[in-house]
């Protein structure tokens, strides 16, 4: 559902897991289906992002929920550099734990369809991944592959 400014876009979105590899999973696991409800708006020049996630993670014989949220802001700093937060949360049903972090990136955008980010995650319980450090990209076609 579009929105505009204050009033947030609402998504939602299902996954199903068709194949599993064997690199070991990371704090929220690797879920057979996902289901996902995204909200985003524009607030007095912030962005923000709130995430739902309802899994389900399965160790065989086991089938457990799992539940996780998200809430992301962003905000231009000068130019083309913009700064990032975010604050998560995943329940660990196969543990009988909860993973939580923190996230912070800064973005540059190169130009309209090229944007370059880097940044750090810090988990905050026990269970979680202590640091992890990212760097990519994100390239935006520009064009449509198809049309509407």
């Amino acid at each position: 559902m579009p929105g505009e400014g204050a009033k947030p876009t609402l998504a939602a979105s299902y996954f199903r897991r068709v194949y599993n590899g064997t690199p070991p999973d990371l704090d929220f696991g690797t879920p057979d289906n996902s289901f996902l409800v995204l909200a985003s708006a524009d607030v007095k020049g912030f962005h923000y992002d709130a995430n739902a996630f309802f899994n389900e993670l399965v160790q065989q014989p086991v089938h457990r929920a799992q539940f996780g949220q998200t809430l992301s802001v962003s905000h231009p700093l000068v130019r083309k550099f913009s700064l990032t937060g975010e604050i998560w949360h995943f329940t660990q049903p196969l543990l009988r734990s909860h993973a939580a972090g923190n996230l912070w990136a800064v973005s540059y955008a190169a130009n309209r369809t090229l944007v370059f980010d880097a940044g750090f995650d810090r988990g905050l319980t026990s269970t979680s991944t202590r640091w992890e450090f990212f760097a990519g990209f994100t390239y935006l076609l520009p064009r449509r592959l198809w049309r509407n």
